[in-house]
């Protein structure tokens, strides 16, 4: 089955673009809530890398290190984290975290944020005072429009392809396995996006940028989740639902680029927009 063969979606009625309106809001600020929780991608106040060498850092009590044992504190006396809900005082060993994997220390009301990225151990103080997170007034988006939901077809590669693809922390790069293509019409012209792994079981998440980035939408990146193909290969692709990664928002995050094949020649004017954090939307 080609692309053209994949019926389009039927002709919408006013009150079905309603309805379509009202469940893209519901799903928008559903999406600024989670990013905007109490220690979500917002109350992040630092990205400090590990090192053998004991470290202090602001917003973490005691000395932070790395090493064959994995992520080691030193806690000052008094000091106390928790840890999967257990108290632990003194010098607490994390072990070995593994890629994109991360562990939660409790200190008071700030979320200590033990984690791996691009092969190097992190910490993150996420601090529900951040000025960041008090400050968000909420992302800004382009109108949600049926136009910008099109189908498509998932394209499965004989073996997953290991992918490497930058970071927005320069020097950092992201390894992860593609395991197909989605292929679909869009502005009268055939496209295709490579896929990484959804974080639902059997969905796709596709980074792409196109010919709105660095205009009214984020330079760097934006994300759109698929959820899992039919039984065809038939996959929907709704454009009113990229979002942008927490890069768009703070510095202190690591989010991978596209891969170089995942830019658009296009402009996809659908889902959100450069963030105020970044400056005017033009």
């Amino acid at each position: 089955m080609s692309v053209r063969d994949i019926p389009a979606a039927p002709e919408t009625t006013d009150a079905d673009s309603e309805s379509f309106a009202s469940e893209w809001e519901k799903w928008h600020l559903d999406k600024d809530a989670r990013l905007a929780s109490e220690h979500g991608f917002l109350a992040i106040t630092g990205l400090h890398w590990l090192s053998d060498e004991p470290q202090a850092f602001p917003g973490a009590p005691g000395t932070w290190t790395t090493g064959p044992e994995g992520v080691v504190v030193e806690l000052d006396e008094g000091a106390e984290l928790v840890v999967g809900g257990v108290p632990v005082r003194g010098r607490h060993v994390f072990g070995v975290i593994p890629e994109r994997g991360g562990v939660d220390a409790v200190w008071g009301d700030t979320v200590i944020e033990v984690a791996k990225r691009g092969g190097n151990d992190v910490i993150r103080p996420r601090h529900p005072g951040h000025p960041l997170r008090v400050a968000f007034a909420g992302t800004p988006a382009y109108a949600p429009d049926p136009r910008w939901v099109v189908t498509g077809r998932y394209e499965a590669f004989d073996e997953p392809r290991p992918t490497t693809v930058g970071a927005s922390v320069e020097g950092l790069q992201h390894v992860y396995d593609a395991p197909g293509r989605v292929v679909f019409r869009l502005a009268g012209q055939e496209l295709s996006l490579t896929a990484f792994n959804g974080h639902a079981p059997g969905s796709l998440t596709l980074l792409f940028t196109d010919e709105t980035s660095g205009v009214t939408t984020y330079a760097a990146n934006r994300n759109l989740t698929v959820e899992t193909p039919g039984s065809g290969g038939e996959v929907v692709l709704d454009f009113n639902r990229a979002v942008n990664l927490p890069c768009a928002y703070t510095d202190f995050a690591t989010c991978p680029l596209p891969p170089a094949e995942n830019r658009l020649p296009v402009a996809v004017e659908a889902g959100e927009r450069i963030p105020h954090e970044r400056g005017p939307v033009s």
